[in-house]
């Protein structure tokens, strides 16, 4: 069988071919990047890479201006630069917010995502209503009326005091915690941590914030065993009893009151 002989002439073009066809790859390749960068630095040098709009959502009582100008950006803003933990570092700083999210939207906006910490309750101070955090921190906004949307902290002095019955609040069912009108701070000689909370419902409560959560939680089962036109002091300190405001009449001043009213 004859092998077939292919002869260096041949051959030739075939190489030459092969050696044009891969430096067309390699230049169209480097021509490729080349471009590109280009295209990168006329991109970065245009508007089409700096913010374009900033907007906020999820804040309920923080001015939008005001995050916006704490987190730093502008519409001057590198799109591709911003620093999120930074712009979440600067917002957190103010009390209200509790947490913020960086979201970038194609092609170049911006949007702050806040979440804010749920007021819990409200210090009077000198006739004014200050709101209290969740996370105990008091605010300096001053309300001049009394609000109706959260207990009213009356006559606490230590910011401590505040944080340990702030942290009680928070453990309440909402039935119970909505049914607080006031707590009033009364401490004893034999328990520094005795308050006085008068209900919506027109109830009085003596307890001790130590076990406050714990007992106040019995509360709505406590006032359906009384009667529903007593009026009075329910004790929560150490065991639970009910003292009426009105003595309790003998039999004889009901007979007297009957026959006059007879």
């Amino acid at each position: 069988m004859e092998k077939k002989v292919v002869s260096l002439e041949d051959r030739i073009p075939k190489l030459q071919q092969q050696r044009k066809q891969k430096t067309n790859r390699r230049l169209i390749s480097f021509l490729s990047v080349f471009f590109l960068l280009i295209l990168l630095v006329i991109y970065f040098q245009s508007p089409l890479s700096k913010v374009a709009s900033i907007s906020v959502k999820g804040n309920k009582t923080v001015d939008s201006e005001k995050i916006i100008e704490l987190s730093g950006i502008t519409t001057s803003s590198g799109f591709w630069s911003i620093n999120t933990d930074q712009v979440t570092n600067a917002v957190e700083s103010l009390l209200q917010i509790k947490d913020v999210k960086v979201e970038k939207k194609l092609p170049n906006d911006i949007v702050l995502v806040i979440e804010e910490h749920d007021s819990i309750a409200y210090l009077e101070k000198e006739g004014s209503y200050l709101p209290i955090l969740e996370n105990g921190q008091v605010l300096k906004d001053k309300k001049e009326t009394a609000p109706a949307d959260a207990p009213v902290l009356i006559d606490w002095k230590r910011d401590e005091d505040i944080q340990v019955m702030i942290s009680e609040l928070k453990k309440l069912s909402p039935g119970v915690f909505n049914s607080i009108s006031e707590i009033h701070h009364t401490p004893g000689k034999t328990d520094p941590w005795l308050v006085r909370l008068y209900m919506n419902d027109g109830y009085e409560v003596i307890a001790s914030v130590r076990t406050f959560s714990k007992k106040m939680d019995a509360y709505p089962s406590i006032v359906s065993q009384l009667d529903e036109n007593s009026i009075g002091v329910i004790h929560l300190e150490v065991g639970s009893y009910f003292e009426s405001y009105k003595p309790l009449q003998t039999e004889e001043e009901a007979e007297s009151e009957n026959e006059t009213e007879g």
